[in-house]
């Protein structure tokens, strides 16, 4: 499958605790972006001393061009599930990148520019899962950027689960795009620029206008 959007290099850390399914999350989303996109995208992951309760991140690089270096430089999207992630990457961050954090866990928030969620708050709550946050966490992601479609993703996910517990990870896909529909409003400017159809100078989010600054969205869900 042909890429629909030229990209020269999009970097994604997401990152977190042991145990948030931070791993499992970069998985489904590589698969997506490869298989069913087109993309080129190359996944490198890391863990703490611990499985659970230690730091746990997983990069992913985008790009339509061949990846020459697989591992994430210059971030354009910071996904922190924790503040320990929260502090540790985001001095990783391209100044005009975008920081999306977990409120339930991330209370002391390194800039005023940013976009959040009670993910761990809404999966308790609303779907009496904790497990199934990381895919709360993907359906924002997947309505964030705009190279991303839900119903690809959608198909990834559903092919990477058991049978039992895929019908309540599809719901929390669609929740997590929804409430990130709700309180984000349209993607950031920079990154919505992708979806132009393609000039012919093989564009990417490298090479765009500022963007507009995300609003900071702390509130409960």
């Amino acid at each position: 499958m042909k890429p629909d959007i030229q990209i020269d290099r999009f970097e994604i850390c997401l990152s977190g605790l042991g145990g948030q399914g931070v791993i499992t999350l970069g998985k489904v989303m590589g698969k997506a972006l490869a298989l069913g996109h087109g993309f080129n995208v190359a996944q490198t992951q890391s863990y703490g001393p611990e499985a659970r309760g230690g730091a746990s991140r997983t990069d992913l690089v985008i790009s339509t061009r061949p990846i020459s270096y697989p591992k994430t430089d210059k971030i354009d999207l910071l996904v922190a599930l924790s503040q320990e992630a929260c502090n540790k990457y985001y001095p990783l961050m391209k100044p005009q990148a975008v920081l999306l954090v977990n409120t339930t866990l991330v209370k002391q928030i390194p800039t005023n520019q940013y976009l959040g969620l009670p993910f761990t708050e809404m999966s308790i709550d609303r779907l009496g899962l904790p497990q199934a946050m990381n895919t709360i966490v993907l359906g924002a992601v997947t309505f964030l950027l705009p190279f991303a479609k839900r119903s690809i993703i959608k198909k990834s996910l559903e092919e990477s689960l058991p049978a039992k517990i895929v019908d309540v990870n599809v719901k929390a896909l669609n929740m997590g795009y929804r409430e990130a529909e709700k309180a984000f409003g349209q993607p950031p400017a920079m990154w919505a620029a992708m979806a132009l159809a393609d000039n012919g100078n093989g564009a990417g989010g490298t090479e765009k206008p500022a963007p507009k600054k995300p609003r900071a969205k702390a509130q409960k869900a």
